[in-house]
């Protein structure tokens, strides 16, 4: 990446930083209703290579994107300026800007191995390494514990939300700033507390199959701004400031209470979900796979029948898997596309791949591809 800089700018970077993309193992859509989710970082990064300049001026280029350089001036940065890829880089500049820091302008150069569009979260990966170097470079010292972290974390959703134009919850980018090596990272949306669950499926003989659909998604498509639209006015008409405030017991009463049936779908997901994750630390906690399992495939079924953001590829992706013996499996991330995960025997990863990848092929869809999942560790700087 060093190379890069000087290849594409003519000059040497500052130094170069990377952050994880995210799978999220169980809690769908619940980090906007001030809920749980449980994800994990994985060992996929995006790089940014970054210099420091004094003059306010950004000039981005990226490795993934063939074409020119995206400049911007930070004082014109905006909702829709710079659009693309390069609004997820400006925002982070902007969002520091608009909390207070003293940023200057940069030239960025930024690769990844996290795929666009897979529900791993490449969005929050860019922005995390962009924060994490922005942090560095001008001395703000937000990575030196995890109080600074999500602070950081916070502006890079920020960024995406008011630049990018992408309304996220925080999970994404908390699990950039702030997961571990071999850890689940189990986050309290409400409140932002965190505490660090050990992720240690060898010591049961399984593994975290990842499978990318290669069946793409967007967040700023519309239909996941439907799907928050949905819960905020849901809560509105419940009379509580999220869904979070509805426990399990209150469902039912919940649910007479509301007229419209998508309504009652929606509510009826995240209250159920929500009371998924501890059910499924838990189940870590105490060495039960076959509940967690349980657990995977219930929330499936709940996004899938009550939240409605699946699809063909996801389903034929999570029935093969579970055809050919994983404990559970779900859709992760988003939805409309992206990824499925299967806890699977470690000796049935591979047959259970296969399988799938075949019925993909008997469908006529893209080949999948298939990779176990590691626990790995948050933003930081590389070089």
């Amino acid at each position: 990446m060093l190379t890069r800089m000087t290849e594409q700018f003519g000059v040497t970077a500052d130094g170069v930083w990377s952050a994880p993309g995210r799978i999220n193992l169980i809690g769908e859509h619940t980090d906007y209703n001030d809920g749980l989710a449980l994800p994990i970082a994985l060992p996929r990064r995006t790089v940014a290579a970054v210099r420091r300049r004094p003059d306010g001026l950004l000039r981005m280029a990226s490795t993934g994107v063939p074409g020119e350089p995206v400049t911007v001036l930070l004082d014109e940065v905006r909702p829709g300026t710079p659009g693309g890829w390069a609004a997820y880089v400006a925002g982070v500049f902007w969002a520091l800007d608009r909390a207070g820091y003293a940023v200057s302008g940069a030239d960025v150069v930024v690769s990844s191995d996290v795929p666009l569009g897979a529900g791993m979260s490449s969005s929050a990966a860019l922005e995390c390494a962009v924060g994490a170097a922005i942090s560095d470079l001008e001395g703000l010292d937000l990575l030196a514990d995890d109080t600074g972290r999500a602070h950081l974390a916070q502006l890079c959703r920020r960024a995406e939300n008011d630049i990018a134009g992408a309304p996220t919850g925080g999970m994404d980018q908390s699990a950039a700033m702030l997961c571990r090596p071999g850890h689940a990272l189990l986050l309290d949306c409400r409140d932002g507390a965190t505490r660090l669950v050990p992720f240690d499926l060898a010591a049961h003989g399984l593994e975290l199959l990842v499978i990318d659909t290669k069946a793409r998604h967007a967040l700023v498509d519309g239909q996941y701004a439907a799907r928050r639209a949905d819960c905020t006015a849901a809560a509105r008409a419940l009379e509580v400031t999220s869904l979070r405030e509805v426990s399990e017991t209150d469902l039912a009463g919940a649910l007479e209470r509301l007229a419209d049936p998508v309504a009652r779908r929606r509510v009826r997901h995240v209250v159920t979900e929500i009371a998924r994750v501890p059910r499924f630390v838990a189940a870590f906690e105490t060495g039960d796979m076959a509940e967690a399992g349980r657990l995977m495939v219930a929330s499936h079924a709940s996004l899938r029948d009550d939240f409605e953001v699946s699809c063909p590829e996801l389903e034929l992706a999570v029935e093969g898997a579970l055809r050919e013996g994983a404990l559970g499996a779900r859709m992760t991330g988003g939805g409309f596309g992206g990824c499925a995960i299967a806890l699977v025997p470690s000796d049935r990863a591979a047959a259970i791949a296969d399988t799938v990848t075949a019925a993909f092929a008997r469908a006529d869809f893209v080949a999948p591809q298939a990779f176990r999942a590691l626990a790995s560790g948050s933003a930081r700087r590389d070089t």
